[in-house]
């Protein structure tokens, strides 16, 4: 949901903006069984004699993410007797070239996605269950082993998680004598109070895409709305909230356009003091030594009320070839990288949330400010949970919402029925 640069497009939801091209997808299914992993990466191909080398590919394009990845799949490779050729293509490729190669037989051995593609390419048959590799899955928080099934069984695990959470700026909100909101009503009494000319008192993410729905589910299912039946009165009131806060002026009305990019920008440029935005922009804040900044939990609807936040992250699956000797050694590869050394590891890099809760709270100790994360991940929700392979049509419609309720072109009630018509494609 959420890349480097730019970070927050992947940790939630980069490979689903691929998804719009998926109307085909059904049709691998018959050629799925049969993929094959690319022969020409080592010896041995698809007979699995002598295998020497795995082929790898992700999306972490970033140069210094791209080379820390590298290096530890790097490691877990010489552990398990091979060399990995590790590729990475842009977020929005991804889905496109994993069906592309599931076509042509090529799918690279280890694959990286988006925990909400996950349950899109298993059906196609083209990833195979990890039980069969003995791989242990004890100890992972259960919304991880959710968002990384399908039909039961576990197809991917996630070395690193993360959410989102509230972020404010300590001396904006300490200068206007406003405490930290944690409801609702606190948050539109801090926004307007924290909003002067140059300078807004909250941003989301309201853009045209799946960023806005990720952003939006928390308050929709903190409010007990529910994406199986979007035109709900808790989700118009939901999304009621949003539009008060830009009818307001608490909340610019570039918000359609901003992307949480966008809001790391904003925020760090002092035109707004707070926003809502994960883990991956720790690093960045902390390079301004000028910039005093917290985090808290998102506000809910009432007080009292712990904040439901969906969960992002990648998981890292096996796919199908003709080498069960292939299939193997990158399950080998694979349960190493998620051994809780090298979730420590990774999380340290990264800014995420180690997927076992034993590990992720050694990684709140030893970080502070990453704690609040650590909270959402153990209240979060896997998007796809409910709707499985059908969350994509729901977070179009969720967009489509936020987009047509914050122009004024219709009401959050109209809005949302709009919403459930494009989620269950009538």
């Amino acid at each position: 949901m959420i890349p480097p640069v730019p970070r927050p497009t992947r940790r939630f939801a980069n490979g689903l903006a691929g998804l719009a091209g998926l109307a085909g997808l059904m049709a691998l299914v018959t050629v799925a069984t049969g993929c094959a992993a690319g022969t020409g990466s080592g010896s041995g191909g698809g007979t699995g004699q002598g295998i020497t080398s795995l082929t790898v590919l992700d999306y972490y394009t970033d140069r210094t993410e791209h080379a820390q990845w590298d290096a530890m799949l790097s490691t877990c490779g010489e552990r398990a007797g091979v060399r990995v050729e590790h590729t990475s293509v842009p977020g929005a490729s991804l889905v496109p070239k994993v069906l592309q190669q599931a076509s042509a037989r090529t799918l690279p051995d280890l694959l990286m996605l988006d925990n909400g593609d996950l349950q899109q390419i298993a059906q196609t048959g083209a990833l195979t269950p990890l039980d069969q590799y003995g791989i242990d899955t004890g100890g992972f928080a259960e919304p991880i082993l959710t968002a990384g099934s399908y039909q039961g069984k576990v197809y991917g695990l996630a070395p690193y998680v993360s959410t989102i959470a509230l972020f404010y700026n300590e001396d904006m909100l300490a200068e206007a004598g406003v405490a930290v909101p944690r409801t609702w009503d606190e948050l539109k009494e801090a926004a307007a109070r924290l909003t002067r000319p140059g300078r807004y008192g909250m941003a989301v993410d309201a853009n045209a895409g799946f960023e806005s729905s990720w952003q939006f589910l928390p308050f929709l299912w903190s409010n007990g709305g529910d994406e199986k039946q979007l035109d709900t009165p808790q989700a118009a009131e939901a999304l009621r909230l949003w539009v008060d806060l830009v009818n307001s002026g608490s909340m610019a009305k570039s918000v359609l356009n901003w992307t949480q990019a966008d809001l790391h920008d904003q925020f760090a440029a002092g035109r707004t003091a707070m926003m809502i935005n994960g883990p991956w922009r720790i690093p960045a804040l902390n390079q301004d030594p000028g910039l005093h900044w917290a985090v808290a939990p998102l506000p809910v609807p009432r007080a009292g009320q712990t904040p439901v936040t969906p969960l992002g992250g990648e998981v890292w699956t096996v796919p199908r070839s003709s080498s069960r000797e292939r299939q193997e050694k990158a399950a080998q590869v694979l349960a190493c990288l998620t051994e809780p050394s090298n979730m420590l590891t990774l999380a340290d890099q990264h800014v995420t949330v180690p997927s076992r809760p034993a590990v992720a709270a050694e990684y709140a100790r030893r970080n502070p400010s990453a704690a609040v994360f650590v909270e959402g991940v153990a209240n979060a929700r896997a998007r796809t949970a409910q709707l499985g392979v059908r969350w994509p049509k729901a977070a179009t419609g969720i967009h489509t919402a936020i987009q047509s309720a914050l122009t004024g072109r219709q009401t959050p009630e109209e809005a949302l029925r709009q919403a459930q018509r494009i989620a269950t494609g009538d």
